[in-house]
C-alpha cells in the first residue's frame, strides 16, 4: 500500500494546465493508536520521487546531497521523531486512547514558466479536510465540516506560534520557491543546489503541526 501511495503522489498545482509548473510536494501520513504512532510519506521534485519517510527514517532517493552531509540530516530527523514518539507515549499514559487518528499533511510549492509561484499546505483528519494554511496571510483556516470545539481549538493553537505562521509562510513562499527557481530551465540557474535543507524543513514543519494536533486529540479524547 505504501509503495502505491508513493507512486501516486499528486502534483497539486494545476497539472492539467497548458503550462505545467515545476513542483515540489511532500506528503506525510501519521497514524496514532493505543499510544503508538506510525509515520510514512514521500517527497517529489518535478514529479520524481526524491525522498522517502518511513517510521523514523528518511531516505534520499535522488542524489541531491553528498553522503556525509545527508547522514547528518538523517540523524537530525531521527532525533526529532524520537522526541515526538516520547510525547505521544506521555500523552497516552495520561489518557487512554481507544480509537485511531489518521492525519495527512500535503504541502509544497509550484513554479510556473511565467515566473509566478504558488504554495500550499493542507491537513486532513481521518480522510476529511481539517485545516488549510492560507500562505498569503499566514493564517490557518478551518475546513472541518462542522465547527466543533476540537477544530476551533486546533486552529487557535496553531495561530499562537511564529513557527506555524510567519516562519512557515516564509518557508513556503521563499525557501521552497527559491530552490525551484534554481532548478528551473527557464531561469538558467541550475547550479546543483542542495535540496536537503528544504526537505528537512518540510519534514520538521509537518511533524510540528502533526505533533500539536495529535497532542490535542490525545489530551482531550477528541473533544475540548
Amino acid at each position: 500500500m505504501l509503495r502505491l501511495l508513493l507512486l501516486c503522489a499528486a502534483l497539486g498545482c494545476g497539472a492539467g494546465s497548458d503550462a505545467a509548473p515545476l513542483t515540489f510536494t511532500m506528503l506525510q501520513w501519521t497514524r496514532v493508536s493505543n499510544g503508538r504512532y506510525v509515520f510514512w510519506g514521500n517527497a517529489t521534485l518535478g514529479g520524481r520521487l526524491s525522498h522517502l519517510l518511513e517510521d523514523r527514517n528518511v531516505t534520499q532517493v535522488l542524489p541531491l546531497e553528498p553522503p556525509a552531509a545527508w547522514a547528518q540530516q538523517q540523524d537530525r530527523v531521527a532525533k526529532y521523531l524520537s522526541y515526538f514518539s516520547g510525547i505521544v507515549q506521555v500523552f497516552s499514559k495520561e489518557r487512554a486512547l481507544n480509537y485511531t487518528q489518521n492525519l495527512h499533511c500535503r504541502l509544497g510549492c509550484c513554479l510556473f514558466p511565467n515566473g509566478t509561484a504558488r504554495s500550499f499546505y493542507e491537513v486532513s483528519l481521518n480522510g476529511t479536510a481539517f485545516l488549510t494554511f492560507h500562505v498569503p496571510t499566514a493564517t490557518w483556516e478551518l475546513r472541518w465540516p462542522r465547527r466543533d470545539p476540537m477544530a476551533t481549538y486546533a486552529q487557535r493553537e496553531l495561530m499562537k506560534y511564529s513557527e506555524t505562521t510567519h516562519n512557515l509562510q516564509h518557508f513556503l513562499n521563499t525557501t521552497c520557491v527559491d530552490i525551484l527557481r534554481a532548478q528551473s530551465p527557464q531561469t538558467g540557474k541550475q547550479r546543483g543546489r542542495s535540496h536537503a535543507p528544504l526537505v528537512l524543513g518540510l519534514i520538521l514543519g509537518v511533524s510540528a503541526v502533526v505533533g500539536m494536533a495529535v497532542g490535542i486529540f490525545l489530551c482531550t479524547g477528541g473533544s475540548c
